[in-house]
């Protein structure tokens, strides 16, 4: 601890005070604790420092990585720390500090609102990450000291999040070391075959790179070209994964070996990947240029595979000096012997500008999996490049389409899309993009917006975004409509009939809870997108099943032939016979009103009973066989059902004042109505419950009205 003492007193010396105050304070608030391998917790937090440190950033970042677990682990208070280092150093602490306090339903839901914070987090001010990168670092290092099955769940969440993520920021230094302690764990076979591989033909490989070497070095004097030149083996996990999407052995990989050539300029890189084209052939299709089209985290090189005469394979990158930095350091380049720099400034955004995007478009994403689904998608997916016709480059996860891009370019381009062009050929707006694929956006003025079904295909989480909050805004009575039918259709699936779950009550706080006015804006919510089917069934059956009685037994409902009959009053109260018993408590279902005289079915309820339904109700259609029950009609004529008949007709004065006179006349009790009027066809919908006592009555209603002119069709 005191090397790294004096190496920061070296490295900062007019903010060494400051920083022997974090480190003192850390050390008194962790003190007597110790980690899994034994030692000193303290280690722990000096170990993030020092891997920090040879990034040169700024002394906050330090400051703060060595304070960065004691709001987590002791009982030092935010309020303390911003009393004692100030609000940016508490700002940074907080952002890296689990929620592990709050309680979550499960791990992923827990997983995924820890990463969300960090995100956002992320998004003000960058150097959150890179001090939880360095921390995930170190932690992976001493893995070896826990159980196997933290091992495998911490490597696991590492090699899927933290190195993705270093690699999306051009941290190559971050991203390979974790990939490798990640696969060391996960793929502990794997990477033992591959390690010993390397190892037994080491030196064979380090006596040939440094040949290699050493004729780019007076190739490069020969040019009157400065630069150095160096190589390296490849790290083990990214061997690993070219023979494992390849389907080939190690001995089979071209590229095992690499070399890098670092020049002063772009023009001296071209220069010398001609150069290296003429000592040695190079393998087609094996040459990338991301100096003219620099991938996402900002990293620029050329890249070719070449061959020799005796048949040895190996790859060259060329970059510059600057290129190298970017590539080595990534987004933590910025910082680099700046002092006083934030995560905030104008140069950075314009590198990070992706990352704004995706936190913007995951505001509507309420549930863990989503969340998590989308950040895997728009951030740590490789990606695609494809020009526009007029020659601008635009990077796109792989699997992206012309939608995707229409919207990247601007909202109203995608929202007035209606076709597009790859390679100057029409194809489907569903077509994946390629590499290099010169992509024309077709657009019309009189385009009627985006089709839902387009939520289907796009990959951006900013194309799911924009489409979903064109529906919510245009489409809302489509949406309404659509996300009904959505919710019933899922209740139905899971074998429920909606109507018999979902209370008044149930509706009310349910609304409430997501910030909602009526029973409208949640179906609306559902049409447009902004809430899953998933979720909002699985929150309604939780609290249904919790607010209901312990269900009674089929077996307690449905009378066993050798059981003795339950004595029964002479007539049901209801007016509906179970298995021919008076004696349960029924309801009439709502979706659909029966009255006596129509066929109808029985579906148990969970601890509510038996809910009555036509037997043509779509909603238990579809239903478990054995939720339903034989019932019949045991009615003596002087009992009120409600009956609600729905019209479709013309948009016309005086209508319903016609309507509600025919039903006064048949001396009808109207108990609710309601009309309005479509905006697409301009036709009317009215919807009237009456009071009747069978059927006789609703079906002599309608004879009757279907007599009226303007009514085009009745339906109950």
């Amino acid at each position: 601890m005191e090397e790294l003492l004096v190496k920061l007193r070296r490295t900062y010396p007019d903010k060494y005070a400051e920083i022997k105050k974090a480190y003192e304070f850390a050390k008194t608030a962790h003190s007597g604790q110790t980690r899994s391998s034994g030692e000193e917790y303290f280690t722990h937090p000096c170990a993030v420092v020092d891997i920090l440190s040879n990034f040169g950033f700024d002394s906050s970042t330090v400051i703060a990585a060595f304070l960065h677990d004691v709001l987590e682990d002791t009982d030092v208070t935010a309020a303390q720390l911003k009393e004692l280092f100030g609000e940016e150093i508490l700002e940074l602490v907080e952002g890296v500090t689990k929620l592990d306090k709050l309680q979550f339903v499960n791990r992923e839901e827990a997983q995924a609102e820890n990463f969300r914070k960090i995100f956002i987090a992320m998004a003000k001010d960058l150097r959150v990450i890179i001090i939880k990168l360095a921390d995930r670092l170190h932690n992976m290092r001493s893995l070896q000291f826990l159980s196997k099955d933290r091992q495998a769940r911490i490597a696991r969440e590492t090699l899927d999040i933290y190195a993705p993520l270093a690699g999306r920021l051009g941290i190559s230094f971050f991203k390979c070391e974790l990939e490798d302690l990640s696969m060391k764990y996960l793929l502990s076979d794997e990477y033992k075959y591959i390690s010993e591989s390397v190892n037994t033909k080491r030196s064979e490989r380090q006596g040939f790179l440094n040949a290699v070497c050493a004729q780019i070095v007076e190739k490069l004097k020969e040019m009157d070209i400065k630069g150095e030149v160096n190589g390296r083996p490849k790290h083990f996990y990214s061997v690993y994964k070219k023979m494992h999407n390849l389907h080939i052995d190690i001995d089979q990989i071209y590229d095992l070996l690499a070399v890098r050539i670092i020049v002063d300029s772009v023009k001296d890189c071209y220069t010398m990947l001609g150069e290296i084209h003429t000592m040695w052939k190079p393998i087609p299709g094996r040459f990338k240029d991301y100096i003219a089209m620099p991938k996402a985290n900002n990293y620029q090189s050329l890249h070719t595979t070449v061959i020799t005469p005796f048949n040895e394979t190996f790859e060259i990158q060329i970059r510059t000096y600057e290129m190298h930095r970017i590539a080595e350091y990534g987004i933590a380049a910025h910082w680099k012997y700046k002092e006083g720099t934030t995560g905030s400034d104008s140069e950075l955004d314009n590198k990070v500008r992706w990352l704004r995007e995706v936190m913007d478009a995951q505001k509507d994403i309420d549930g863990a999996k989503e969340f998590m689904d989308a950040i895997k998608i728009n951030v740590f997916d490789d990606e695609v490049f494809v020009f526009t016709p007029k020659g601008d480059v635009h990077g796109l996860p792989v699997g992206s389409t012309p939608v995707d891009l229409a919207y990247k370019i601007h909202s109203q381009v995608g929202n007035k899309c209606v076709g597009a062009k790859i390679n100057k050929k029409i194809v489907p707006l569903s077509t994946k993009l390629a590499n290099g694929d010169i992509v024309e956006i077709i657009t019309s003025s009189t385009s009627k917006g985006p089709s839902f079904d387009w939520l289907k295909f796009v990959r951006t989480a900013s194309a799911r975004s924009k489409i979903r909050a064109y529906f919510k805004k245009e489409k809302r009575d489509e949406n309404i409509e659509r996300g009904k039918d959505m919710l019933e259709r899922e209740a139905k699936r899971r074998g429920y009939a909606l109507a018999d779950i979902m209370t008044h009550d149930m509706m009310l706080r349910f609304l409430q809870r997501h910030g909602l006015d009526t029973e409208e804006d949640l179906y609306a919510e559902i049409g447009y997108g902004g809430l899953t089917t998933n979720q909002v069934m699985s929150k309604i059956i939780e609290t249904f099943k919790k607010e209901t009685p312990a269900p009674q037994s089929i077996e307690a409902i449905v009378q066993k032939p050798e059981q003795k009959p339950i004595p029964q009053s002479h007539h049901s109260k209801s007016g509906v016979l179970v298995n021919g018993n008076a004696n349960f408590t029924v309801r009439m279902a709502q979706c659909c009103s029966p009255i006596p005289g129509d066929p109808i079915i029985g579906y148990i309820s969970r601890g509510r009973g038996v809910s009555i339904h036509r037997a043509d109700c779509p909603n238990v259609k579809g239903v478990e066989d054995e939720r339903l029950i034989q019932v019949s009609w045991d009615n003596d004529g002087n009992e009120y059902f409600n009956a609600t008949l729905t019209m479709k007709c013309e948009n016309k004065a005086g209508l319903l004042a016609s309507i509600t006179s025919y039903i006064a006349g048949a001396k009808l009790e109207i108990t609710s109505a309601s009309a309005r009027v479509d905006d697409k066809d301009g036709l009317g919908e009215i919807i009237i419950s009456v009071r009747v006592k069978r059927v006789n009555d609703i079906e002599e209603l309608v004879k009757k009205l279907r007599s009226i002119n303007g009514i085009i069709d009745i339906r109950r």
